[in-house]
């Protein structure tokens, strides 16, 4: 199965082929552009790049959040516009914090995607890995690092990744020799882990239709129509 990944879900732009288990192509920038100005783009070099089109694709997968609200729109409307011209792909919905533990595949024990989302709030959460594979420990969710890390039993190996990741390491457990963080290559967003995560479970794919944004919290729009209607 061929995939076509694209993650516009944090800071990094990032675009993935796979064919099974082969990973022909893969960018991630960071940069000051928008994620409407350089997504697109970045698809066109990757299909061109590996001689590819999109009736070549069989699933584009989407990091569809939680994340940045703007990114996950620009995302999200991105593959609905590239399945509405190419009617036979499907498209898949990946969690953001679930490719985050993919980041990790190689690792053994638990693993922490934690995700900024305000101060003393993040996204975040627990997964186990083993002989590669990832399992969920927990749902997604957002709320204060203190209620997410009381809850996190004693694990004799810890890997934090997102992008707070290094943050929470040196003010919560700078002195915890069995808590470490993801190397700074998959410490952020990597459409590469995207195309692992749907390998893994291709119940993942569905309808360009049924395709949604999971932001975890409110928008500023529907918090402000909530303010309205009260």
């Amino acid at each position: 199965m061929k995939i076509l990944a694209i993650d516009t879900s944090g800071k990094t732009a990032s675009v993935a082929i796979s064919d099974g288990a082969r990973m022909l192509w893969e960018k991630t920038v960071f940069t000051k552009l928008t994620h409407s100005q350089v997504i697109l783009p970045m698809v066109e070099s990757a299909l061109e790049e590996t001689g590819l089109d999109y009736p070549d694709i069989d699933c584009i997968a989407i990091a569809n959040g939680p994340g940045s609200y703007t990114g996950l729109r620009i995302g999200v409307g991105a593959v609905k516009g590239i399945c509405m011209g190419a009617p036979n792909i499907k498209a898949a919905g990946v969690s953001t914090l679930l490719a985050l533990a993919y980041n990790c595949i190689g690792f053994e024990g638990r693993i922490l995607a934690v995700m900024r989302a305000r101060p003393k709030i993040i996204y975040a959460a627990a997964f186990e890995c083993s002989g590669g594979k990832i399992f969920r420990m927990s749902d997604d969710r957002v709320c204060s690092e203190e209620e997410f890390f009381s809850q996190i039993e004693h694990c004799d190996h810890i890997m934090l990744v997102g992008d707070c990741a290094e943050e929470i390491k040196a003010g919560r457990f700078a002195d915890a020799d069995n808590v470490r963080t993801a190397p700074l290559n998959c410490v952020l967003q990597r459409a590469s882990s995207l195309c692992l995560a749907v390998e893994d479970d291709p119940t993942l794919m569905c309808s360009a239709d049924e395709l949604a944004v999971s932001y975890l919290q409110a928008t500023k729009a529907e918090k402000d129509k909530a303010h309205r209607d009260e």
